[in-house]
């Protein structure tokens, strides 16, 4: 019974969907540290990173329970659907920012004093939706939170660096995330929830979606001027780039019905795909340097 709960609840947060945010954590460590970071500080980092993003989605789904099961492409939800209780879904997002607090408090004392306000970020966006159609940058700003605190983990201050590749997450997540709230234009209008799609249209939605690609893959070139990053990460912000122009390719105002490969396979390959290439080139710096 347990184990049958635990399944259900990591597919109602959709655990695997983590890997949006987390690369970006693990290659701002590294970028940090200018080489392979600690052990202990990679684990607790993404300990920290998993306890984030289960509390925001299982507070989302708490949140969001009522508008859910009015939803038709969301009732079959856990919540809506019976197969979990409220209380146990709250338990869980007790637990898990616990899991965030605990982890902050055992990499440096700034990530620790941080965590309150991380914890309010990603729990305050579930309610955005219900007062401004700017509800997208404010979970482009939660995901920002991976890459900015994973920096601090590592050197326990403030950079340019990575606030710069915060915003890029913040921007892409948004142009992503308002792809996905095209599907919901006519339940949003109607229930009256705030989204681009249904201030600006579908059409107009996706237009402002390219914009903060385009912007997204200009900051991250940027960042490669500023961190002396070389070719191997250069090919990652190209590969980016292709992938998000494939992304806007696909998805037309008439057609939605490829918003899923889009929204979930896509982005996870950019996360990715980013993080291995400028991995990649850091230790490459690394090693020839002269006094690695």
């Amino acid at each position: 019974m347990f184990f049958r709960q635990v399944k259900i609840i990591l597919e109602m947060i959709k655990f695997e969907h983590t890997i949006f945010a987390l690369p970006f954590a693990i290659m701002s460590a590294f970028l940090a540290a200018e080489g392979l970071p600690g052990k202990s500080d990679l684990f607790w980092i993404v300990l920290a990173m998993v306890g984030a993003r289960s509390c925001a989605m299982a507070f989302n789904r708490l949140a969001d329970a009522e508008i859910d099961n009015r939803n038709p492409r969301t009732q079959t939800r856990a919540i809506p659907a019976g197969l979990l209780k409220k209380t146990d879904v709250l338990i869980f997002v007790v637990l898990s920012a616990c899991l965030l607090v605990v982890s902050a408090y055992q990499l440096n004392p700034l990530a620790f004093k941080l965590s309150p306000v991380a914890l309010a970020i990603i729990m305050l966006y579930s309610y955005t939706k219900r007062f401004t159609s700017l509800a997208h940058l404010w979970l482009g700003l939660s995901l920002s939170i991976a890459p900015i605190g994973a920096w601090i983990a590592i050197q326990g201050r403030f950079n340019l660096l990575p606030i710069l590749l915060g915003i890029s997450v913040m921007l892409w997540t948004a142009g992503f995330d308002i792809i996905y709230a095209c599907q919901d234009f006519d339940f949003d209008k109607s229930f009256g929830l705030h989204s681009i799609p249904v201030k600006f249209g579908v059409r107009a939605a996706l237009w402002i979606s390219n914009l903060l690609h385009v912007v997204t893959v200009c900051l991250l070139i940027i960042i490669a001027e500023i961190s002396q990053l070389g070719w191997i990460y250069m090919v990652g912000v190209g590969a980016v780039a292709v992938i998000l122009i494939y992304e806007h390719l696909i998805v037309k105002p008439n057609d939605l019905s490829r918003v899923n490969l889009a929204f979930f396979t896509l982005n996870g390959a950019v996360s990715l795909i980013l993080m291995a290439l400028a991995i990649a080139d850091v230790m490459l710096n690394t090693s020839s340097s002269p006094l690695a």
